[in-house]
Protein backbone atom coordinates (compact mmCIF):
# COMPACT_ATOMS: atom_id res chain seq x y z
CA UNK A 1 0.00 0.00 0.00
CA UNK A 2 1.74 3.19 -1.12
CA UNK A 3 0.76 6.51 0.09
CA UNK A 4 2.12 9.45 -1.04
CA UNK A 5 2.98 12.62 1.63
CA UNK A 6 3.06 15.60 -0.24
CA UNK A 7 5.22 17.50 2.11
CA UNK A 8 2.48 20.24 1.61
CA UNK A 9 3.73 23.14 1.07
CA UNK A 10 3.15 20.19 2.75
CA UNK A 11 2.62 20.33 6.38
CA UNK A 12 3.57 16.72 6.13
CA UNK A 13 6.38 15.17 5.66
CA UNK A 14 9.93 15.50 7.53
CA UNK A 15 11.63 18.79 5.82
CA UNK A 16 15.38 18.44 5.88
CA UNK A 17 17.86 16.52 4.81
CA UNK A 18 18.61 14.51 7.98
CA UNK A 19 19.84 11.48 9.83
CA UNK A 20 18.37 9.84 12.53
CA UNK A 21 15.85 10.29 15.19
CA UNK A 22 16.17 11.29 18.37
CA UNK A 23 14.10 10.44 21.95
CA UNK A 24 11.27 11.71 22.39
CA UNK A 25 8.91 14.57 23.28
CA UNK A 26 5.90 14.47 25.83
CA UNK A 27 2.89 16.79 24.41
CA UNK A 28 1.21 18.30 27.22
CA UNK A 29 -2.31 16.84 26.00
CA UNK A 30 -0.31 13.38 24.40
CA UNK A 31 2.07 10.45 24.98
CA UNK A 32 5.09 10.24 24.39
CA UNK A 33 6.35 10.44 20.46
CA UNK A 34 9.28 9.03 18.72
CA UNK A 35 11.11 11.86 17.04
CA UNK A 36 12.37 10.90 13.98
CA UNK A 37 15.43 13.77 12.33
CA UNK A 38 15.83 14.60 8.91
CA UNK A 39 17.71 17.17 7.22
CA UNK A 40 17.37 18.71 3.78
CA UNK A 41 20.08 20.47 1.92
CA UNK A 42 20.53 21.35 -1.72
CA UNK A 43 19.45 18.66 -2.85
CA UNK A 44 18.72 15.91 -0.75
CA UNK A 45 17.09 14.47 2.32
CA UNK A 46 18.87 12.62 4.85
CA UNK A 47 18.04 10.20 6.11
CA UNK A 48 16.78 8.66 2.44
CA UNK A 49 14.78 6.25 3.59
CA UNK A 50 13.30 5.81 7.23
CA UNK A 51 12.09 2.84 8.34
CA UNK A 52 9.52 2.32 11.80
CA UNK A 53 8.32 -1.25 12.90
CA UNK A 54 5.12 -0.39 13.55
CA UNK A 55 2.16 2.13 13.07
CA UNK A 56 1.61 5.14 15.00
CA UNK A 57 2.14 8.46 15.54
CA UNK A 58 5.57 10.17 15.04
CA UNK A 59 7.12 13.74 15.01
CA UNK A 60 9.04 14.43 12.73
CA UNK A 61 11.92 17.62 13.33
CA UNK A 62 13.23 18.43 9.82
CA UNK A 63 15.98 20.81 9.48
CA UNK A 64 17.04 23.11 6.71
CA UNK A 65 21.29 22.73 6.43
CA UNK A 66 21.43 24.64 2.87
CA UNK A 67 21.23 27.81 1.46
CA UNK A 68 18.23 28.32 -0.19
CA UNK A 69 14.46 27.83 1.16
CA UNK A 70 13.31 24.17 1.19
CA UNK A 71 9.83 22.73 2.61
CA UNK A 72 8.43 19.56 3.90
CA UNK A 73 5.04 18.81 4.50
CA UNK A 74 5.39 21.32 7.35
CA UNK A 75 5.68 24.58 5.01
CA UNK A 76 8.47 26.76 4.23
CA UNK A 77 11.84 26.34 6.09
CA UNK A 78 14.37 28.67 5.70
CA UNK A 79 17.99 27.91 6.20
CA UNK A 80 19.50 27.95 9.46
CA UNK A 81 15.84 26.91 10.93
CA UNK A 82 13.86 23.75 11.60
CA UNK A 83 10.13 22.78 12.34
CA UNK A 84 8.69 19.83 13.51
CA UNK A 85 5.43 18.25 12.09
CA UNK A 86 3.89 14.99 13.58
CA UNK A 87 2.25 12.02 11.56
CA UNK A 88 -0.09 9.28 12.14
CA UNK A 89 1.20 6.37 9.78
CA UNK A 90 -0.42 2.85 8.98
CA UNK A 91 0.55 -0.66 9.11
CA UNK A 92 2.62 -2.46 6.06
CA UNK A 93 2.40 1.51 4.13
CA UNK A 94 5.26 3.05 2.33
CA UNK A 95 5.01 7.41 2.17
CA UNK A 96 7.00 9.05 0.00
CA UNK A 97 8.91 12.34 1.79
CA UNK A 98 10.15 15.07 -0.72
CA UNK A 99 10.57 18.93 -0.78
CA UNK A 100 7.36 20.50 -2.63
CA UNK A 101 9.36 23.96 -3.71
CA UNK A 102 9.82 23.92 -7.60
CA UNK A 103 11.92 21.10 -9.11
CA UNK A 104 13.79 20.45 -5.71
CA UNK A 105 11.85 16.37 -5.72
CA UNK A 106 13.41 15.88 -9.43
CA UNK A 107 16.89 16.84 -8.54
CA UNK A 108 17.02 14.28 -5.52
CA UNK A 109 15.25 15.88 -2.17
CA UNK A 110 12.98 12.60 -2.21
CA UNK A 111 12.97 9.71 0.40
CA UNK A 112 10.73 7.02 1.84
CA UNK A 113 9.40 6.38 4.63
CA UNK A 114 8.46 2.44 5.31
CA UNK A 115 5.92 1.14 7.99
CA UNK A 116 5.81 -2.27 9.42
CA UNK A 117 3.75 -4.12 10.61
CA UNK A 118 1.61 -4.16 14.09
CA UNK A 119 4.12 -5.44 16.47
CA UNK A 120 7.33 -4.69 17.16
CA UNK A 121 10.03 -1.99 17.78
CA UNK A 122 12.38 -0.04 17.24
CA UNK A 123 13.52 1.72 13.79
CA UNK A 124 16.17 1.71 10.85
CA UNK A 125 17.45 4.68 9.13
CA UNK A 126 19.61 4.43 5.63
CA UNK A 127 21.81 7.60 4.40
CA UNK A 128 24.07 7.30 1.79
CA UNK A 129 24.48 3.35 2.32
CA UNK A 130 25.08 3.49 6.04
CA UNK A 131 22.05 1.85 7.91
CA UNK A 132 21.31 2.59 11.67
CA UNK A 133 18.88 0.37 13.68
CA UNK A 134 17.07 1.37 16.85
CA UNK A 135 14.89 -1.15 19.03
CA UNK A 136 13.81 1.35 21.58
CA UNK A 137 11.16 3.53 19.57
CA UNK A 138 11.06 5.71 22.37
CA UNK A 139 7.22 5.79 22.72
Amino acid sequence: MHRFLALLPLALLLAACGGGYGGGRKSSSGPVLQTIRVFEKEYSLTPSTVTVAKPGTYAFEVTNNGKVTHAFTSGDIQPGSHKTVKYTVAAGASYQMYCPIDGHKSQGMVGTIKVGGAAGGGMTTTSQGKTTTSSNPGY
